[in-house]
Order: C-alpha cells, then structure tokens, then sequence
C-alpha cells in the first residue's frame, strides 16, 4: 500500500511534467507561426530608381540577354534554374525551347584548358514578340582541383571527431572559403576567361547561331549583335567581383591582328552601353582587401559626364550596380559612395542602388534577442519573390510589382 502511495505522486508529477511540457511546445509552436504569418522582414531600397529586366524587353526587334555568374562554392550546371524560373514567370515569360543548350568553355589560346560550361535557356512571350536569354556561367571546376588540397579534412579520418552540425559548418566553410583566396591567385586569369568566353557567345548572335553540346571557343567578330540587343549580368558574392573584373579586362584588353579591328568596334559600343549588374550577397568591399586600387580613381566627372575632358575614354555609358545584401549575411555588405569612388574604376560610370533586405526570417528568441539563419540570409536571394521581383520590374515604375510597392521602402539619393 505504501507503496502505491508512493508512485501515484511520482505518476502525477510525470504526467504535469509531461503536460508542461506538451504546453510549452505548443506555446512556442504558435509564437513560431505567428512570426511567420506577420512576416516583418525589412525591405530598403536607397539610391536611384531602376526599371529592371521589363523595359528592355518591350522594345521591339531586341531580346534582352542575361549573364549569370556564381560565387563561391561547388556549382554544378543547372544551378540557377529556380531563379531563372521565377524571374520568366514574374516577366510573364510564358514560352520556351524544348532543349538546353550547354557550351563547355574553353579558350583558344589554351583548348587544353577546361574552363567550366555555359547553359542557354531561351524564354519568350505567349506572342513571341519579347525574348530572354538567360545565360549560366559555372566556373567552379577551374577551382575545384586547388580545393581538394583540403578533401581529406573531410573524410571520416577528420569528420567523425566533430559534432554533427559543426561538421556541416566546417565541409561548407572548406567549400566556399579558399575560393576568393584561389581567385587572387593564377586561377584568377582561368576565371575571368571564362566570363570573357560567355561574354562572347552572349553578344555574338541569336538563339539559332548558338551551337550545342560541344567544347568550342567564342571567336566571334561580329559586334552588331551586341549594338542591337540589351544586356545584364545577375551575380552572388564572388560573382560579383568577377563580372565587375571581367567588365575591365575586355574593355582594356589589347589585341593585334585580324583581332585589333573587333576589339576596338566592341569597345566603341561598349562605351555608348548602360548595363545592370544585379549583386546578390554584395561582396566587393570584403573582396577588395588586399588588391591594388584601379589604375583610374576619383575621377567620375571626367570619364561619366558628357562635357567630361576623358569621357571618350569611358568604358561604358553607365553601369547600375543594384546590390542586395540581408543584414544577416555575415558575407555581404553594402557599398558607400566613397567605396565606388575610391576602389571602382572611374570609367565604368558606376552607379549604385542599395538594398538593404532581409531573405531569411527574423525570429525573437523569446526575450534572449532576434535570431535569423545565417546561412538562409546568405543563400536565400535568388528564391526571395522580392528580389526576383525587383530585377524583373524595378522599383518606382508604372510595372513595378505589387509586392515592391507594398513590402519595400525607397528613399531616393540626390547630389
């Protein structure tokens, strides 16, 4: 009997225990949802307004043409096609080939060379009257054979020794950091000639004229193409710094033969050229660290205006850099004025629009503070409607998208 006294309190306080404990789930369940419902996440847009991917495909007999290039990690082909999906449905993109096309780069001075792929998705209105095409640079395998100097800090001899999560952590930070190191190395010219060879293919012509499953070197020398269409690269992290590099080296790139006379044409239209560049992640000011300033600096005025004393010596008309960076990105970060002026070459007329968004959810840590994924915030803007909303229609526009107008906040930058 004793006994059974003795357990019946101990029954209780397991079942409270348990119920507190069911209870307290659920309260945390609901706060949980209920900050997911709200959907509070931040959206500020300072600096000029942009009109997006939208205008230049409503211009008739011109398709619009679309780089992009990844950052840092292994990528495989195929990598941004939710992205690229997104943004065909926000343009009402309704139409596309049945087949992919995909290029294995190489370079014609070195065929030997892998250079990675290039895959050409082609989408058009239900009228056929605008057309995309959205090019997909991968060019992490020219990293990847440095990178597995460090694969055996991977394997179970290593991994086993961690926790689990710290073990995800560390096999993602020995993915994505020797990347920008390598890029500062000798893979550096390997890299940017795999955005020169996309470069090429994107501005030598039509969907038609682009062959498929081969390994073959641009050498087109037709710049008609490139006058008549439009163009914009959409970049993340180490993208980012590679198109803006790439950009610089075609423009200054010396050439002699039966080449001089295609260069100095595609730099006589470049210099007449405003083209966007999209950054997800912004990491130029973190990947400037350590490089010499540009050859040209602090000298907007001359190369940008057109009373300039060196404006016809601009690489191009302007360029719009649009850079989104989620506060809790640990790897992004936004780019001041004094940032372009000292640290960005002067004859590319950058200008820039910052937006300072969050992509992964914001949670209160019930009173211990906020907390949102860092990994999410990193990885989250080609997904995020908002962006993809943004570079399909812009912002401040008769197209803008609902859910801009409602969700972001824009504060417009005058001189």
């Amino acid at each position: 009997m004793k006994i059974l006294e003795l357990k019946l309190p101990l029954l209780a306080l397991a079942l409270l225990s348990s119920g507190c404990a069911s209870i307290g789930k659920g309260i945390t369940e609901a706060i949980l949802e209920k900050q997911e419902e709200e959907d509070t996440r931040i959206c500020e847009i300072k600096g000029e307004k942009f009109g997006g991917i939208k205008p230049q495909l409503e211009i008739a007999n011109r398709k619009m043409k679309l780089l992009m290039v990844h950052g840092v990690g292994n990528h495989l082909p195929g990598y941004s096609t939710q992205f690229m999906e997104k943004l065909a449905k926000e343009l009402d993109l309704t139409v596309t080939s049945r087949n992919v096309k995909n290029i294995r780069l190489t370079d014609a001075k070195g065929p030997e060379r892998p250079l990675g792929n290039l895959r050409i998705n082609r989408y058009l209105n239900a009228d056929r009257t605008q057309e995309m095409l959205f090019y997909e640079l991968t060019w992490s395998e020219i990293s990847a054979k440095d990178k597995e100097v460090l694969s055996y800090d991977n394997s179970g001899e290593q991994s086993f020794r961690r926790a689990e999560v710290n073990d995800l952590l560390k096999k993602f930070s020995n993915d994505t950091g020797p990347d920008p190191i390598i890029y500062l190395g000798e893979k550096r010219e390997d890299i940017l000639s795999a955005f020169a060879q996309s470069f090429c293919w994107m501005i030598q012509g039509d969907w038609n004229s682009l062959p498929d499953d081969v390994q073959q070197s641009c050498s087109t020398k037709n710049v008609t193409p490139f006058y008549n269409d439009s163009y914009a690269f959409v970049s993340h992290s180490l993208g980012s710094r590679i198109t803006i590099d790439g950009l610089q080296h075609l423009a200054s790139k010396l050439s002699n033969g039966d080449t001089a006379n295609y260069y100095t044409a595609l730099t006589n239209v470049l210099k007449n050229k405003e083209v966007p560049i999209y950054m997800m992640s912004n990491q130029l000011p973190m990947l400037q660290l350590g490089r010499s300033l540009p050859e040209v600096a602090n000298q907007p005025d001359a190369y940008c205006n057109s009373n300039g004393a060196k404006y016809g010596e601009r690489i191009l008309a302007k360029t719009s850099v649009i850079a989104f960076s989620d506060p809790n990105d640990l790897l992004s970060y936004a780019i001041p004025h004094d940032f372009v002026n000292k640290y960005l070459d002067s004859r590319l007329c950058i200008n820039v629009t910052n937006i300072n968004i969050n992509v992964a959810r914001v949670y209160d840590a019930f009173g211990l503070g906020k907390l949102a994924n860092p990994m999410d915030a990193h990885i989250g803007y080609d997904t995020d409607e908002r962006v993809v909303a943004m570079i399909a229609k812009g912002i401040a526009n008769d197209e803008t998208a609902p859910v801009v107008n409602e969700r972001c906040h824009w504060i417009q930058t005058i001189d």
